[in-house]
């Protein structure tokens, strides 16, 4: 028979090591700059009070805030570079507006600038004049435009004249970047996402395709301005329209004496607000409101289907064709061709219909309820006026 045989050996018996700590805790986890060193491939930048000028391919970062005295703080000679400003501040002491926070030679390619902030001393005494301290720009470039560029992540304060322009050129993308307080363009390339630009001296935002931004006017030409826009928001305080597209998708524009909201080719689910201008343009509209104090709410030099425009003290609605609209103004509604509309009108027509108007209803406190040259099962209605003025009429009342 087998057997097993324990054995056991008492606490005492067994070896003991020293237990006395050797001195007290210290940190385990390596530093950044010890990261940096230890294989990190980018090329470090250290504060400096003159230019720093990027003249190899590379990717580089900051290492800390930069601050010149007068100039150019970053210039880029070299096609290939990524600069990460590691979110520190570029910041000038030049007494008055000179150079640029980031200046790219002429024509380079494939640059990436991002996760920081540039600025300036500029102020704007509230009636369109800029003046102060620090940069003339934040991100900007000499003679030809670059190519293939992204500025991501960055913010610019307080400049003289542009924020960041990259030109509406070839392949150049501005996204998730906020300016402030700048005499000129706001934010300028061929795709601008998901930025803010306010209180810009000119346009505040502009691109081929922009979606997702707010751009805001204190003098200049438009809010934002765009060929595609989707999704934003544009506004001038003065003269200037509030928001400029060709087709414009999701969008409002509000404008103190111009348009609110001008769309050149079509308008879809927008909203134009304007105090001494038209609400809304555009070609086509669908889907949109357009308001206005003392001009026309919606224009529209086509079809306009599913919308509603007012004005205080002018034509609600004017379009070629109105398709289940609304129209409420001085004159409520105005049309070549009017279905299933109605308008209401203060002092002049309710609906006006050049030539056709079918399942429409009219009506005005002093003017004619409803006109059209042949009128289909519509009713007008006035309360010292007329209430029908139709040359061809069928079942209308």
């Amino acid at each position: 028979m087998l057997a097993c045989l324990l054995s056991f050996q008492s606490a005492d018996s067994l070896a003991q090591g020293n237990l006395t700590p050797p001195g007290a805790p210290s940190p385990t986890m390596h530093t950044l700059d010890q990261i940096y060193d230890r294989g990190d491939p980018r090329i470090r930048i250290t504060n400096s009070s003159s230019t720093v000028t990027i003249s190899i391919p590379g990717s580089y970062f900051l290492t800390q805030d930069l601050t010149v005295s007068s100039g150019n703080a970053i210039n880029i000679t070299t096609n290939g570079v990524t600069l990460d400003l590691g979110g520190h501040t570029i910041t000038s002491t030049a007494a008055s507006a000179v150079g640029a926070g980031v200046l790219l030679n002429s024509g380079l390619k494939n640059v990436v600038i991002r996760n920081g902030n540039i600025v300036g001393g500029v102020t704007n005494n509230a009636v369109g004049v800029y003046s102060g301290t620090g940069f003339a720009y934040g991100i900007y470039y000499s003679s030809t435009a670059p190519v293939n560029v992204c500025v991501s992540k960055v913010s610019v304060i307080g400049c003289l004249y542009y924020g960041i322009d990259l030109n509406a050129g070839d392949a150049t993308l501005v996204e998730d970047c906020f300016v402030r307080t700048v005499g000129s363009y706001g934010i300028l390339a061929s795709t601008v996402k998901n930025c803010t630009a306010v209180e810009c001296g000119y346009t505040s935002i502009s691109g081929d395709q922009v979606s997702d931004c707010r751009g805001e006017t204190t003098f200049g030409s438009y809010g934002l301005f765009g060929v595609n826009v989707q999704n934003s928001y544009g506004s001038s305080a003065s003269s200037g329209y509030g928001l400029y597209a060709y087709v414009a998708l999701n969008c409002a524009g509000t404008s103190a004496s111009s348009y609110g909201l001008y769309a050149y080719y079509s308008a879809q689910n927008c909203q134009g607000q304007s105090t001494s201008g038209t609400g809304l343009f555009s070609r086509n509209v669908n889907n949109c409101y357009g308001s206005s104090s003392s001009d026309t709410g919606i224009e529209c030099s086509g079809t306009a289907i599913n919308s509603s425009g007012v004005a205080s003290s002018g034509l609600g609605l004017d379009a070629y064709c109105a398709e289940n609209c609304y129209g409420n103004g001085v004159s409520g509604l105005s049309a070549s061709t009017a279905l299933n509309c109605l308008g209401v009108g203060s002092n002049g027509d309710g609906v006006y219909a050049g030539l056709t108007a079918m399942n429409c209803f009219g009506s005005t406190g002093a003017g004619t309820g409803l006109v059209a040259f042949i009128a289909s099962f519509c009713h007008g209605t006035a309360t010292t006026g007329t209430d029908l003025s139709v040359t061809h009429n069928i079942n209308s009342y």
